[in-house]
């Protein structure tokens, strides 16, 4: 019966079952060789677009370099065209433009072209137009001589927005208004004031161009009272409106008998419109 009381030997010792093994370690080294695995991924990404985009730079500054004389002969200009132009010629608006036969259409940069042919006290407006391939085309707007200003005994011609066109010097032009009583410091500088006054002279002779023939002049000395000569008789305006004023002439015109447009002065030579709803009538100003 010694059998039955022996002890039971210990179990041999082998290498350690899997059992023991903790699940959430193996989880997060699977994620990290995962995060390397993924970095890598993005490296190479970057290291083949740095590449790619180190070759097609390379690419295009070799074909600018063996390309450039083949561009500049397919576009060179061979023709510069100059529309529009009336009071000032070809040659002046070349010189202005600064442009060569022979420069690329594609070194052209319009807006600096437009900005000095601009420049011209003709010239109101300019577009310049690239035309494939060997074209370059300016047109021209022109101002319009519009009145005859008279200021410090010289004469200026100017359009209806009162920019000075050129200096007349003592030559006159009949068929166009004079306005006098003008700053000429402000005329050639062509401050807005001044400009505002020449073109009101020069709307008022439009209005009395349609009532009456004959050359107007207009004393623009005070702006708020406008003084127009016209066929003998002198016109004093306010400062409303000089259109609606005249319209208020032209609705009494045939009533008033006294005046006599033989530019002489014979009868009544002035009328006053400077005040609302009257129309006064002077003989001898």
């Amino acid at each position: 019966m010694r059998f039955l009381g022996r002890k039971r030997r210990p179990p041999p010792v082998g290498p350690r079952k899997n059992q023991w093994r903790d699940p959430q370690g193996a989880r997060a080294a699977k994620e990290v060789g995962l995060g390397k695995t993924a970095r890598r991924k993005v490296l190479a990404r970057w290291v083949g677009l740095a590449t790619g985009t180190g070759l097609v730079a390379w690419f295009v500054v070799m074909g600018v370099k063996y390309s450039g004389p083949a561009l500049q002969t397919l576009l060179e200009i061979k023709t510069i065209t100059v529309e529009g132009g009336h009071h000032i010629d070809k040659q002046k608006v070349l010189e202005l433009a600064k442009v060569k036969l022979g420069t690329g259409l594609h070194h052209i940069v319009t807006r600096v072209i437009k900005e000095q042919v601009e420049s011209h006290p003709w010239v109101k407006e300019a577009e310049v137009t690239r035309v494939p391939f060997h074209e370059l085309r300016i047109s021209l707007v022109e101002r319009q001589p519009a009145a005859v200003i008279r200021a410090d005994s010289q004469n200026f011609l100017t359009d209806a927005e009162g920019y000075v066109l050129t200096r007349l010097g003592q030559i006159d032009d009949d068929a166009l208004p004079l306005v006098t009583g003008i700053d000429s410091k402000g005329l050639l500088e062509g401050t807005e004031s001044v400009r505002h006054v020449i073109a009101s002279g020069i709307e008022l002779a439009k209005l009395v161009r349609q009532t009456f023939e004959g050359r107007l002049q207009v004393n623009a000395e005070n702006p708020s009272n406008l003084v127009a000569l016209v066929q003998g008789v002198r016109f004093q305006f306010g400062e409303e409106g000089v259109g609606e004023q005249w319209e208020r002439f032209r609705r009494v015109k045939p009533t008033l008998k006294t005046l006599n447009f033989d530019g002489h002065g014979h009868g009544a030579n002035e009328v006053d419109l400077r005040y609302e709803n009257r129309i006064i009538v002077r003989e001898g100003g």
